[in-house]
């Protein structure tokens, strides 16, 4: 039984939130979506303009794919772990491998990995690089690209690259074997996706109707010298809750193989009590900034009124006389129940009475299933930002900490 009563959508929220409203269909790319988004939001008030939206293909196809060697980002990273694996003596049938042969070219990402795309190509309007069918319904591309890539079919890709490691081939000999496999890679993601632009331009009008344009220019131009002054992706922080007794609060973590670019920036995320990922997301959003999360979406989730994610919103006792919420969120984790499994955007928070008079914790379902939150470092106690300067403890590849939203 699904129950929508006394549910409020009112809230206090951030200046804009953004328009128009953004689908990214039947794709992983979630944590693209949300992530410009976000950025939108500044972008609209410096520029004043009364909708905006940015080209999540443009981001989708360098996550795939590098400019400067026709290579692909993230099978790039992927090729470098079999080789790193196979000189580790790592057997092709072994638990690491096996875990990376699952879904090499998966849509999903996380937030660091974002800073390594922005940061390298820049951002470009929605119009200079529209969706295709391909970028809304990635499925046949990925199952394409995952013939080479991964467990399913051959394993060709990962089984060539280990033999020349095994049979003790030289570097030079690898290299020249994985550019050549980069390369039709290449070529089956530029006829899935398009080729994006090398420069654009942006023009528009603002709320007093006056005209203005930028360019031609490039995009990681544009978003260097556009962009960057209001919303520079290298000051936002992952703050992550992981109750699990093992991982203690206060430490750096990151994930072995978890990333999209070789010599990118370290997938890191600092841990932290649900209750400081609440103050922190508060914050930003009082001072006007949105919020990206990654949670676990399906879990107490109604679509039904608007989509609801609520401890309360399906009452299961009800109906069978059962729970589907008899663990704690270590043990989810632990067991496999839960891990972040979607990004999403956080713009309103509710500041008074925020447990109610009597019904529950209102933001209990946050405590349960949320599990990253993007933070810039001006809301973040300095004694939390001490922590990056640890050296992260890594966590294993198939860790849940290591799931990616999509």
């Amino acid at each position: 039984m699904v129950k929508t009563e006394k549910v409020n959508f009112l809230f206090p929220k951030i200046p804009t939130e953004g328009k128009p409203m953004t689908n990214q269909k039947s794709s992983g790319r979630c944590w693209i979506f949300a992530c410009l988004n976000v950025i939108r939001t500044q972008v609209m008030k410096k520029f004043k303009v009364e909708d905006l939206e940015f080209s999540q293909n443009y981001l989708f196809f360098w996550d795939k794919a590098s400019r400067q060697i026709h290579s692909i980002e993230r099978i790039n990273y992927m090729l470098e772990a079999y080789i790193d694996c196979a000189q580790k003596g790592e057997k092709p049938d072994g638990r690491l491998v096996h875990h990376l042969l699952h879904n090499p070219t998966e849509d999903g990402g996380q937030w660091d990995m974002l800073i390594n795309l922005v940061e390298k190509y820049g951002i470009v309007p929605i119009q200079c690089c529209p969706d295709v069918q391909s970028s809304e319904s990635s499925m046949r591309m990925g199952r394409i690209l995952n013939n080479k890539m991964s467990k399913e079919m051959t394993r060709e890709f990962c089984m060539k690259l280990q033999k020349l490691v095994f049979d003790g081939s030289s570097e030079e000999a690898i290299q020249k074997t994985k550019i050549t496999m980069m390369e039709e890679i290449y070529r089956i993601v530029s006829i899935c996706l398009g080729s994006p632009p090398e420069t654009f331009t942006w023009e528009y009008y603002d709320s007093d109707k006056k005209y203005n344009k930028i360019g031609p220019i490039k995009p990681v131009d544009f978003y260097k010298n556009h962009i960057k002054p209001i919303y520079n992706m290298e000051d936002k922080i992952c703050i992550v809750n992981d109750p699990r007794e093992m991982n203690v609060y206060d430490k750096l973590y990151t994930v072995d193989y978890l990333g999209n670019m070789t010599g990118g920036k370290m997938v890191l995320y600092i841990n932290q009590p649900v209750d400081m990922l609440k103050k922190l997301a508060m914050a930003s959003i009082q001072a006007g900034e949105a919020v990206w999360f990654g949670c676990d979406v399906g879990k107490q989730f109604s679509r039904k009124g608007g989509g609801i994610l609520d401890l309360n919103v399906i009452d299961l006792d009800l109906v069978f006389g059962t729970s589907l919420l008899n663990m704690s969120k270590a043990e989810r984790l632990m067991y496999g129940e839960s891990l972040m499994t979607h990004a999403m955007v956080l713009t309103a928070v509710n500041i008074e009475n925020s447990w109610g008079d009597g019904d529950g914790d209102k933001d209990d379902w946050f405590s349960e299933f949320v599990y990253e939150v993007v933070i810039d470092k001006k809301y973040i106690p300095d004694t939390i930002l001490e922590v990056l300067k640890q050296t992260p403890t890594v966590l294993p590849a198939w860790d849940p900490m290591g799931s990616l939203a999509n």
